[in-house]
Parts: C-alpha cells; structure tokens; sequence
C-alpha cells in the first residue's frame, strides 16, 4: 500500500504541470519533480542553465525562463530607484510563484496517491490510509526541504551552455563575494544578468570586468593540438582575462619541429607566463621565449599583471628514452623544498606538477600545477591551495587512447587587486567544438585572508633527487651532453648545446 501510495504521489507531482509567475521583468515556469538529490534549477535558454544545490530533499525545482517583459526590463536597466525596490519585488514574486507551485503539487501528489491506491485495492479505507501516507511522507519532504535550504549555494552555480553567455550569466565572481552577500541581493543579480542578456538578443555582450579584480586564465598540458589555441583565445575574450598561466607541456616531445606551433603565443595580446613540463625540451622553452608577450620562468619569480609568479620548469625531459626520468614522489616533493629559499613573496607559484608544488607548501598562498590531466584543488595544512589543472588540449593525441575523451579543461582565477589573495574561481570544461558549449563550476575561496605558514623543513641538495634533473647545480642532463634519444633520433639543437 505504502509503495503504491509512493508511485501515485510521484506520479501526481510529475503530471502536476507548470506554474506560470513573474519575477522581476522575467516571465517564468516553474516546476517541482522528484529527484535524488535537492537543488533548483533556472533554465535560460538558448543562453544556457544554471544548477544551485539549494536544499537535501529529494526535490528538483526548475524555473524555466519564458519571456522578457522588454519594457519593464529596460525600465529595471535605467531607473535607479527601481533597482533599488528590485531585491524585494523579486523576493515577493519568487515566494508567490513557489507557494502556488507547493499548493499544486500537494494536491495533484495526494490525488495521485489516493486513486492509485483506490485502484489497486478498491477499498476506501486503504485509500484514506495511503493518502495519509503519502501526506505524512510530503510534509516531511516539505520539512527537510525548508530546513536544510542554503541561500549562500546562489554564490557557487554550476553552468553549462554558450560560452558567449557564461562570464555575464554567472557574474562577477569579485562582485558575488564582496557586495552579494545577502540571498536576495544574488537573486538581483542574477535576474539582472538575465534580463541584459536577453534585451541583446542578437548581440551578447562580453563580460563586464570588475577593476578591482585581476582575472587569471590558467591552461596546461595543451601537446600540441590546435583546438586549444581556440579555447585560450575564446576565453580570453570572453572573461576579459588579464594574464594567462600555462603549467607545461605545451609540446608532445619537444622537437624542433613542434616549436612553430608556440608562434600562436604571440597573437593572444596579453602576458603569457609559461613553466616548461615534462614534454618540454629546453629548445621548447626558448621558442616560447621569444614569443611576444610570452614569459617564461625557470626558477625565477617576476612580477606580472600585479601578481608575483615564481615558477620553476620540470626537472624532467620524459621522451628522451636515453636517461631515466623515474622520479618517486618524496623525490619530486624534495626537489620542490629545495627551491623554497628562491621564492620571494610570490603571490602563485607556478610548476608542472603537483608533486613537485607539494615541495613548495607554504612557500605562497597559492600553487598552479597540471601533468596528470585531471583536475583536481588540494589545500594543504600550510594554507596553501595548489590547483592542478585538467588538459587544455584535451591531451593532444592521447585522447584518443581511452573509451571516452579527455575533457578539454581551463580556469579562471579571481584575486583581489589589493590583497592578491584568490577570491573564487570557475572550473570549465568545454565541449562541442571545443569552444562553443562549456560548463562551468564557480567556487568560492571560503578564507581569502587565510595565514599561510612554512614548514620547517631542512633543504636538501637537488643533485641526486630526481635522476636526470635539470637544476643549476647538477649542470645540464645528459639528454644535453649529445646523447640522442633512440625515440627521437635526432642530435642537440645549437640551443640544447648552450643550455
């Protein structure tokens, strides 16, 4: 009786239909569906879709946007007075649309609940009994509902769809952290977005950077394939980045004939901080360097769009077959420690791999790393975040290795122009094309003004760490001294010989 009751209850919300409300100048549908786990979801399309994980209960709102009232949208974009009665007229809208959502949905799941009981058992009694059940079960839904409900969760959407639409859609993350700090106040923000978006149907408009932000466009692990140049470039413009850090392997095994490939670099317009990985040759690294715009560090630390970066390039050179690349991971991390005493106040730390970033905790607030084409964020005890970046080239040919293809991934970070603490971040991950749908996942950095502590450790000598590592002090690896690789067959470049 109790499970019959269940599917007559399911079945009466999912046939409950669709509640049609104003909110804002935005005309809406929503609809209330059972679902595994709590969260609201505001469908714009064609602009994309927004998901909050607002609540636990096993319900699933979603608010369809139908249609733009354009005059009260263009009012709502020029009178002040009106933006300034907004937060509360969406709230009120908002409150009537879902209280008549819950009053259907009641009905139709307790009608749903009490015919289908009646027609399995035919008896009125049971009938009573299972509408009972399924009474008791709702309002407890209700219950979990409203008391597991999470305002802040509008502060960290998940988004998939246009890529054009996304930076304007999700908003500024600067701007949701300092100024939105009230759920009313997001929910103006984001009708707001919505409603701008729409009123340039034909026209989306590009991001509207906050100044008082520094937006970091970190990509890595591209070997060599060409999409990624269109990810990078359609990001940039999008977001309005004001750098962009590239954690290695640009290339695949770091041949002279793989360095035209960098010349894309130059047309990007704005600095392009590169750390060398380990499909990177030293030949690699120096036609980056000459690209314009491009910065590369090697052990070194410079100061770029108002960060300061310290980066340190792989110690490694993995497609010269000739030298044994093993490196454990105590190994690497060492390798990292002994290059804390170069880091001088960096606001990032930038290396290939994160093993290596290990060495570097609590060396700066933040560490940027890729290699293992999942994309992954550690904080370690010392305060220190590393990112580890997923593979902006969908790892080049390697992608077709597997069942299903490597992501095609990047981020955009968000520090304060003041503090160079990160504040959030959005995690995205394209598809299509490769650059005309993404999804992306904002994150809020929950302590900006965290203390970061250093580890006391003892610095030991890079020499011997990592066998054929590139470090000063062991003098250049034997992939450098004329021994050609059997994979490659080929002999040092003039470069390879001075470095």
């Amino acid at each position: 009786m109790l499970l019959v009751a269940a599917v007559g209850a399911w079945l009466g919300i999912f046939l409950s239909g669709t509640v049609r409300t104003q909110v804002g100048p935005v005309e809406t549908g929503m609809s209330l569906r059972p679902a595994w786990g709590g969260e609201t979801v505001v469908d714009a399309s064609p602009l994309g879709t927004l998901t909050f994980r607002t609540h636990d209960a096993p319900l699933r709102l979603r608010i369809t946007l139908e249609n733009i009232d354009q005059e009260r949208a263009k009012s709502l974009l020029e009178d002040p007075r009106l933006a300034d009665r907004l937060p509360g007229v969406i709230e009120d809208d908002l409150l009537d649309g879902v209280r008549a959502l819950v009053i259907r949905s009641l009905l139709c799941a307790g009608a749903g609940a009490l015919l289908a009981v009646l027609m399995v058992f035919r008896r009125p009694k049971v009938a009573l009994m299972g509408l009972l059940a399924a009474s008791v079960a709702l309002a407890a839904t209700g219950a979990l509902a409203a008391l597991t409900f999470r305002p802040n969760s509008l502060v960290e959407p998940r988004y998939s769809g246009l890529i054009a639409a996304a930076p304007s859609l999700v908003g500024s993350a600067e701007s949701i952290v300092s100024k939105f700090e009230s759920y009313r106040s997001q929910l103006t923000k984001l009708v707001t977005n919505v409603s701008k978006l729409y009123d340039t149907v034909s026209n989306l408009p590009l991001y509207d950077a906050n100044p008082k932000t520094i937006r970091v466009l970190h990509v890595s692990d591209i070997h060599i394939n060409p999409i990624a140049w269109n990810v990078i470039r359609s990001l940039k413009d999008q977001f309005a980045v004001d750098l962009i850090v590239d954690t290695g392997d640009i290339s695949d095994h770091g041949t002279k004939a793989e360095n035209k490939f960098v010349d894309e670099i130059g047309t990007l317009k704005v600095p392009y901080v590169f750390v060398r990985g380990n499909h990177d040759s030293m030949t690699t690294q120096k036609a980056v360097e000459r690209q314009k715009n491009a910065i590369v560090l090697d052990d070194q630390t410079r100061k770029v769009a108002g960060l300061t970066i310290y980066g340190l390039g792989d110690p490694r050179f993995t497609p010269d077959k000739s030298v044994n690349v093993a490196g454990d991971p105590q190994a690497l991390a060492r390798f990292g420690r002994s290059h804390v005493p170069k880091v001088k106040k960096a606001d990032v730390i930038a290396v290939h791999d994160g093993e290596v970033g290990k060495g570097f905790s609590g060396a700066a607030p933040m560490i940027l790393a890729g290699h293992t084409h999942e994309r992954r964020t550690n904080m370690f005890p010392t305060g220190t975040r590393m990112l580890i970046q997923g593979s902006t080239g969908g790892a080049g040919l390697r992608a077709l290795e597997h069942a299903q293809p490597t992501p095609v991934q990047a981020s955009v970070l968000y520090f304060d122009k003041e503090t160079k603490r990160l504040q959030a971040w959005d995690d995205i991950t394209l598809g299509g094309l490769g650059e005309q749908s993404v999804y992306i996942q904002r994150h809020v950095e929950p302590d900006p003004q965290r203390m970061i502590s250093p580890e006391p450790t003892t610095a030991p000598s890079p020499t011997g760490s990592i066998t054929g590592a590139r470090s000063p002090a062991a003098g250049p690896p034997l992939w450098h001294q004329g021994r050609s690789s059997p994979m490659l067959q080929r002999s040092p470049t003039e470069g390879d010989r001075e470095s």
